[in-house]
């Protein structure tokens, strides 16, 4: 089993908890203070929110770090170009693909979904950039749909998969289960993206482990949208309990991180 690298989702997935906002500076520091410890990518926010958000992120593209910067869209041309704008070389692309959240959020057809993830890859490779593929609500999604959403993301393109437990409705048994078929089934990268409804984020994402997925997606202390995403400090404790490969963090950054991180909540 390779050594587990990590998406970091502070600024943009934790910055949806309620009553958190970061400011310009916030972001940019707190961005820094990710980057010392060494985390692979840093997802930093979705342009198509704002030009402040695009002007953030933008500086924060500028500063060279030494992370990966990822930028969150939609499954549209419009916030490619969005993301062109602020620097973007690594593009991650989102849909839901749950039967209910096709019906009810994105009102479209599967075949349309389909096609559209086919155009949005293709310009956003056309253009230079890594692609990521997020199948939002997958841990609901119908099997052969989600299978057939991967086959296709993987033909345009793509290089990683994001299968996001949206909902956080999975166990760690189940996880281990589906993601195991997600790996069989495609030479993509995989990454593990949990929520904590049920306070399972970190147990899932161990579980995602065994599955052997490539990346785990975790904010500073779990902050997230509802009941939170997976803590990174508290993943890596236990992955290095359970686990033989070892993860190796500066802790004085983190709790240094921390104390920028409180005084910004």
């Amino acid at each position: 089993m390779e050594k587990i690298k990590f998406v970091d989702t502070t600024l943009r997935d934790g910055e949806q908890t309620p009553g958190v906002v970061f400011s310009e500076i916030e972001k940019i520091v707190l961005a820094q203070k990710i980057d010392l410890l060494k985390i692979d990518i840093i997802e930093v926010g979705i342009p198509v929110i704002g030009k402040e958000e695009r002007a953030v992120i933008k500086k924060i593209i500028d500063l060279n770090l030494g992370a990966e910067i990822l930028l969150w869209n939609r499954m549209k041309i419009e916030d490619i170009d969005l993301s062109l704008t602020c620097g973007a070389k690594n593009i991650h692309l989102s849909a839901p693909v749950s039967n209910i959240q096709l019906k009810v959020k994105l009102k479209k057809e599967k075949s349309k979904l389909l096609a559209e993830m086919t155009e949005a890859i293709k310009y956003a490779k056309d253009a230079g950039c890594l692609v990521s593929i997020g199948a939002e609500d997958a841990s609901r999604a119908e099997k052969d749909f989600l299978f057939e959403y991967l086959k296709t993301a993987e033909k345009a393109g793509a290089e990683r998969f994001r299968y996001a437990d949206t909902v956080g409705i999975l166990d760690p048994f189940s996880t281990v289960n589906k993601l195991k078929e997600i790996r069989y089934k495609t030479g993509m990268e995989i990454e593990f993206h949990a929520h904590n409804d049920f306070g399972m984020a970190v147990a899932n994402s161990l579980a995602a482990c065994r599955a052997e997925v490539d990346y785990i997606s975790s904010t500073i202390t779990g902050i997230g949208e509802r009941a939170g995403n997976t803590d990174f400090k508290e993943f890596v404790d236990a992955y290095n309990y359970f686990f033989e490969h070892q993860l190796d963090f500066d802790w004085k950054i983190y709790q240094d991180f921390l104390k920028k991180m409180k005084a910004a909540l």
